[in-house]
């Protein structure tokens, strides 16, 4: 079996390094394993080329019967997890701490005694090795053959600040007015393209949107961030909408799980709820 499942990610990935780190074994162990399978079959299943393999015509079409019994297990697996009364959605953490969690309660009630995992991570989820369920990400199209994708909402870009910073500032705030104001910045370089510059602008960087919305909650300077996740805060007073980004970002925030053939209704009942609740119109 675990050459079978070498075999699976190397002829998933046409390269063995990248296949020894989705397993978390040693490039050697990898091609260890294939030698392994390849002399139990007497059969020749890569091609070895400079850079990476390549599947013979017998190793294809074995690497197709293969990933598809693999599929079946997962199947299964999911079947027996879906019984058990658990869940995994991973998010991005800004997703997590302005959107979901404030909404489990309704979840909860939807799914009472249902276990829902959260991942708050922004690397891309391999739904098999990381055992997810499904992903809400900010992504474009196109997405894979076996990912099924529906858009939850398009970002609205608004800048937001806090009253206590806002307080002696004009109602109607110029470029001018909002360069002279304490930027926060993230890793999108939403500043730049409001001002049209590519140089760097003055104020702390943060590697999370919502470590940049703390701090405009704290009153230590202006952000740009989507409208969505600070809805609440707009509402109750806490930040105050200053203006419009004037750019739309090229990602969107998107609800994704892998396609299966079994239906499964704890997760149909975890993906419709996302979309009564997070999605706009």
């Amino acid at each position: 079996m675990n050459a079978l499942r070498t075999f699976e990610v190397a002829g998933r990935r046409l390269n063995f390094r990248a296949a020894s780190e989705e397993l978390g074994v040693s490039q050697g162990a990898v091609a260890q394993q294939i030698r392994l399978l390849e002399d139990h079959l007497g059969q020749t299943l890569f091609t070895r080329l400079p850079r990476g393999v390549a599947l013979t015509s017998r190793g294809a079409a074995y690497h197709a019967e293969v990933n598809r019994a693999f599929d079946i297990l997962r199947e299964a697996t999911d079947l027996l997890n879906d019984a058990g009364g658990s869940l995994t959605i991973s998010v991005t953490p800004t997703f997590a701490t302005k959107l979901l969690i404030p909404s489990l309660p309704s979840l909860n009630a939807v799914l009472p005694g249902v276990e829902i995992r959260t991942i708050a991570t922004v690397a891309v989820t391999d739904f098999d090795r990381d055992r997810v369920d499904i992903a809400i990400r900010e992504a474009r199209p196109p997405f894979p053959a076996s990912h099924e994708a529906q858009l939850l909402f398009r970002q609205d870009l608004i800048l937001v600040g806090s009253p206590h910073l806002l307080k002696d500032q004009p109602e109607q705030m110029t470029p001018e007015t909002i360069r002279a104001m304490p930027l926060l910045h993230d890793m999108y370089g939403h500043w730049q393209k409001y001002f049209g510059t590519t140089g760097r602008l003055p104020g702390p960087v943060f590697n999370q949107i919502s470590l940049a919305l703390d701090a405009a909650l704290a009153g230590q300077g202006l952000a740009i961030v989507s409208r969505a996740f600070v809805q609440g805060d707009l509402k109750a007073g806490r930040l105050i909408e200053v203006g419009a980004s004037n750019h739309e970002p090229d990602m969107n925030y998107y609800l994704v799980r892998k396609r299966s053939r079994q239906p499964r209704r704890m997760v149909d009942a975890v993906w419709s709820w996302c979309i009564d609740t997070f999605s706009t119109p």
